[in-house]
């Protein structure tokens, strides 16, 4: 496809959601129940309200109980130092752990802790291989896992950042742990659901079985 054809596509789309897709997450961060466009059945709160509603009972957070700037920042640097350190075992100890079927040893410190941080940040640069260096269990408990909540804080801080410049004369800005689980469960999720069915629809194979070996036929030059 031309070049200038795919950013002409990619700008028209982007434009498109812009209206539809900034009032929806607008109303998931001020915590109203998400209606239809007739505004008569509540759409998506039926299924993901429960389990919003428990993660935070489970983690005994009070989703009416706001922060200051101060705590907000601690909540986000705390958990997000927690993701880094997290992911930095996950990929030294996979040698010891389940679903490693190529028998794939522990990554090296300093690209184990380069790929920890990259990925916290929600830089994901991918210095390694991954088929060769990372078993499954971490590509999904490490990487894929950092590509929603590091994206869910970045969410987040910016919604601290509007609201902090809305109420001027306010010293909250609303709560951490509940701004990122929202961005989770109510947009990063139903996306990723979306671009995984279409990703399903073309073939695309996920598996935890050991490697494949496949002889591709060429035609001609």
């Amino acid at each position: 496809m031309n070049t200038w054809l795919q950013l002409f596509l990619y700008f028209g789309i982007l434009l498109l959601l812009v209206k539809p897709l900034g009032v929806y997450m607008a109303k998931v961060y001020q915590g109203e129940r998400l209606v239809s466009m007739n505004s008569t059945h509540r759409f998506l709160d039926p299924v993901l309200g429960p389990v919003e509603r428990f993660l935070y009972r489970l983690s005994g957070i009070d989703p009416q109980t706001e922060m200051t700037w101060k705590t907000y920042a601690i909540a986000m640097l705390v958990f997000n130092i927690s993701g880094v350190i997290a992911v930095y075992l996950l990929q030294r100890l996979q040698g010891f752990l389940p679903l490693n079927p190529q028998g794939l040893d522990a990554v090296s410190p300093d690209s184990a802790w380069n790929t920890a941080v990259s990925f916290a940040s929600n830089t994901n640069w991918q210095g390694y291989g991954g088929e060769t260096t990372m078993s499954y269990l971490t590509q999904m408990l490490g990487m894929t896992v950092q590509n929603f909540v590091s994206a869910a804080t970045g969410m987040a801080v910016m919604v601290a950042l509007i609201r902090g410049i809305v109420r001027h004369t306010s010293k909250e800005i609303g709560n951490f742990w509940v701004d990122m689980t929202r961005s989770v469960l109510y947009i990063l999720l139903p996306l990723s659901l979306v671009l995984a069915l279409a990703l399903v629809s073309q073939g695309v194979v996920q598996t935890f079985s050991e490697y494949k070996s496949v002889t591709s036929l060429q035609t001609g030059e």
